[in-house]
């Protein structure tokens, strides 16, 4: 079993994270804890070049703060024992790089069917089990 379980959870995504939260209840060792994790996208990084509007510092803070609200009870919800972790990026890089500082034995994600874009850009799970150090579990 695991120890430490890093959840990536996309709010446009709840009703399936609630039930990858359930699996990684279920592989959770006694006394271990459970990570939720959101990526908010940072769309300064991709407006630069592309369009002039800047969006506002106070539309990321209100973003991270409804996930943060949103995950918390949800967590509430599952009884489950851990915390939440809000960061700001590129969502694969965010979540490889936060299971190496955190320390997690296993990052479950969400994944859904691929679609045509995903073969030509990638989809995040996938590139969450090609490059991250712990194990990975996608769930479909």
């Amino acid at each position: 079993m695991y120890s430490r379980i890093i959840v990536p959870i996309a709010m446009d995504q709840l009703e399936h994270g609630e039930t990858v939260l359930e699996r990684a209840k279920s592989l959770l060792d006694e006394g271990g804890e459970i990570i939720l994790l959101n990526v908010v996208e940072d769309l300064n990084a991709y407006a630069q070049g592309y369009m002039i509007v800047d969006f506002p510092l106070e539309m990321m803070e209100a973003s991270r703060g409804h996930a943060r609200k949103t995950l918390t009870g949800l967590m509430d919800k599952h009884g489950i024992k851990g915390h939440v972790e809000i960061r700001i990026g590129g969502a694969a890089g965010v979540i490889n790089g936060f299971a190496e500082e955190a320390e997690g034995d296993l990052v479950i994600i969400a994944s859904h069917r691929p679609g045509l874009i995903d073969y030509f850009i990638g989809s995040t799970a996938s590139r969450v089990a090609s490059h991250c150090k712990c194990a990975v579990l996608i769930d479909r």
